[in-house]
């Protein structure tokens, strides 16, 4: 029989020492993760202390106080302390560090094969030659820089830059159009931008200079720091700079007078900004603090994900997501990371299991999608590459279904779990994940992590247990954003976590804590499926149509409508040398039927030409869900921040069938 849980096989796992050191500082026992999770929310001050002693934060002031404050919003960490992310950097290539200088810190690939690769010593003088190239440029403690740029290593080195000043940091990929980036990051009103000249995405090069102009001039920056792509630079052939900005070619950069020393910042001082996903309204600005975010990934990776030194990270991102910062973090547990600019099936389906083979990859980040294409293509990279050095697969962006941990098994290896995450760009964060104390169940997430008091509550805010309620962390964490960028009165911060059940952070997704304290994610709860009362998320249905080798993708609503009116329309995708006709269609339905239930088999099945997502690859199910109920699609949806306008048309045509559309 085909097992439905797994251990995930570490002969010493750092957990084990973190919580022996816990169980002496603090006269506490902790045989389990239960009696460690509770431990960790009930006493957050004793837990945190030993995140950040246990792993030794460097900071040039130590903290007076863990937490202060409170209820929920009103709260602060580490008071006191002062400190700066990137000395948690480069403590780890010092004289008596663990890692050494000249061994690689970052290696990246260009999609048409470049290798290369950065060293400790190299990243360290190349963060210190650019910081000073800003400090230049004016850019001090508190002022903004923003990036255009490719997931590749200048990307890493300008944030890292950018912090050793005590500025302030956020970042757009040049996919997104001029308009949409600036809708982001003309909000910081930036002194610099640094970008790419052009891009590659499925073997073509895409000239970005004239969109670079554009958001520099709507971010009203002083200097271009040019990252030049595909040959192409702001010479003669190019759009003229305008006088009253600085150009600076990178290579200018990197010979700035270096940095010698990083600014100390208060533990609150803001580090980056992130942004939602602006598929509704103006994006929101999510500011953290360095010592959350230290914090924070500290545990992620040393208790979560048992990343160390001697481990090699590549996780399959963009610079508009949150798994950017995260990827780039992996550098502050010692741990070398993998950049990947490009697509992620290009010039093969296989491309991502090849640089995992390649680079001998240890924990391998990516996407349940990702993962179903590798099913849908027949990929059987376990047999065909040398995946002897991986040891883990983390997925997040989406619930992943119990056939992604069976074809996990079966094609890639026997005992190589698969790591189910949630978190949000909220908290750079996970919320629900894995722990080496805990067993990996099919379609489920394997626990609460640790800090982190996650719960399902009830309408009435009550604790729930096998059965469906809303995703509520009900105490605060470190990397809890620190405000939205702008927001004077924190009126958009409170009512976009807070309104539903005052003092607990509501994340917006529907959860079910099952009794042995795993996890199932259903969905966003504000695009909950409703049959007839009972709700249940659309990923209870998306486990079914995805695993069909004849769907490539799917998206379903629940749309209310005047009168009482509740629909539920299902969109199919064909998978490739698939036709979706009628009779492929009914039996769909059946499996819905028999799979899920009656109440799982929609209204009606729309055959369409692809499902529109959010530039991080999230279906944007409420935009779509507000367009059939009659909203303007320009009202509710960005065209820019989403990977393909032109597929809303076929949801609009819905719209106009229904009557909910001129």
């Amino acid at each position: 029989m085909t097992p439905t849980s797994m251990s995930w096989q570490i002969e010493h796992p750092r957990l084990t020492e973190f919580a022996a050191s816990a169980e002496a500082r603090w006269d506490r026992a902790l045989p389990d993760y239960p009696a460690l999770h509770a431990w960790s929310v009930e006493h957050p001050e004793e837990f945190w202390a030993s995140v950040w002693d246990d792993f030794e934060v460097a900071c040039s002031a130590p903290y007076e106080a863990v937490l202060t404050g409170g209820p929920m919003p009103h709260h602060e960490w580490f008071t006191g302390a002062r400190l700066n992310y990137v000395d948690q950097v480069f403590r780890h290539c010092g004289a008596d560090g663990p890692v050494a200088r000249d061994g690689a810190a970052i290696v990246s690939h260009a999609e048409d094969g470049t290798r290369a690769e950065l060293s400790w010593a190299e990243l360290e003088e190349q963060v210190r030659a650019v910081a000073g190239t800003l400090r230049d440029l004016g850019v001090g403690e508190g002022d903004r820089v923003v990036g255009y740029l490719t997931n590749a290593p200048e990307t890493i080195v300008a944030f890292l830059a950018t912090a050793s000043l005590g500025a302030i940091w956020a970042v757009c990929a040049p996919d997104l159009g001029a308009s949409t980036a600036a809708s982001r990051l003309a909000q910081l009103e930036p002194r610099v931008l640094v970008a790419n000249t052009a891009y590659d995405w499925a073997g073509r090069t895409y000239d970005r200079r004239s969109e670079v102009l554009e958001l520099a001039d709507a971010c009203g920056v002083s200097a271009i720091v040019e990252v030049p792509r595909a040959g192409l630079t702001f010479d003669e052939d190019a759009p003229a700079i305008p006088a009253r900005m600085r150009r600076v070619p990178w290579n200018d950069a990197l010979s700035g007078a270096p940095l010698a020393q990083t600014a100390q910042v208060a533990a609150n001082h803001p580090l980056w900004v992130l942004f939602s996903s602006g598929t509704t309204g103006v994006p929101k600005g999510m500011v953290h603090s360095h010592a959350g975010v230290v914090a924070s990934h500290l545990s992620m990776f040393r208790l979560c994900l048992d990343c160390g030194p001697a481990d090699t990270l590549f996780w399959y991102t963009t610079p508009n997501w949150m798994m950017w910062n995260i990827v780039t973090s992996a550098l502050i547990a010692g741990t070398r990371t993998v950049t990947y600019e490009g697509h992620v099936a290009y010039p093969a389906p296989d491309r991502l299991w090849r640089l995992v083979a390649d680079e001998a990859v240890t924990i391998f980040g990516t996407s349940p999608g990702h993962l179903h294409l590798g099913a849908q293509s027949g990929q059987e990279p376990g047999r065909d590459l040398d995946l002897s050095s991986l040891r883990a697969i983390a997925v997040t962006g989406a619930p992943a279904p119990a056939v992604l941990n069976v074809w996990v098994r079966e094609h890639v290896r026997q005992d190589v779990p698969l790591l189910s995450v949630c978190g949000g760009t909220d908290v750079v964060s996970a919320f629900l994940g894995c722990s080496p104390w805990l067993p990996v169940h099919d379609g489920e997430l394997s626990g609460p992590a640790l800090g982190v008091d996650a719960q399902a509550w009830d309408p009435e805010g009550n604790p729930v247990v096998e059965e469906v309620g809303e995703l509520v962390i009900a105490s605060p964490g470190p990397s809890m954003p620190l405000y939205f960028w702008g927001d004077e009165d924190g009126s958009r911060y409170r009512s976009a976590y807070f309104d539903t059940y005052p003092g607990a952070w509501r994340q917006g997704d529907w959860v079910t804590r099952t009794d042995r304290g795993t996890f199932v994610v259903h969905g966003r709860s504000d695009s909950t499926l409703n049959r007839n009362g009972v709700r249940f998320g659309s990923s209870d249905i998306y486990d079914i149509v995805e695993s069909d080798p004849a769907v490539a993708d799917a998206v379903v609503l629940g749309v209310e409508l005047e009168g009482g009116v509740y629909r539920m329309p299902l969109f199919l995708v064909p998978a490739p040398g698939h036709e979706l006709d009628d009779a492929e269609l009914d039996r769909i339905r059946q499996r819905l039927r028999s799979e899920g239930s009656p109440r799982h088999v929609p209204d009606e099945i729309r055959v369409v030409r692809g499902v529109p997502h959010t530039r991080t690859g999230k279906k944007i199910e409420v935009p779509l869900k507000r367009i059939l109920q009659g909203a303007a699609p320009g009202a509710v949806l960005d065209s820019g921040a989403i990977d393909d306008a032109s597929l809303v048309e076929d949801y609009v045509a819905l719209g106009r069938e229904w009557g909910t559309q001129p």
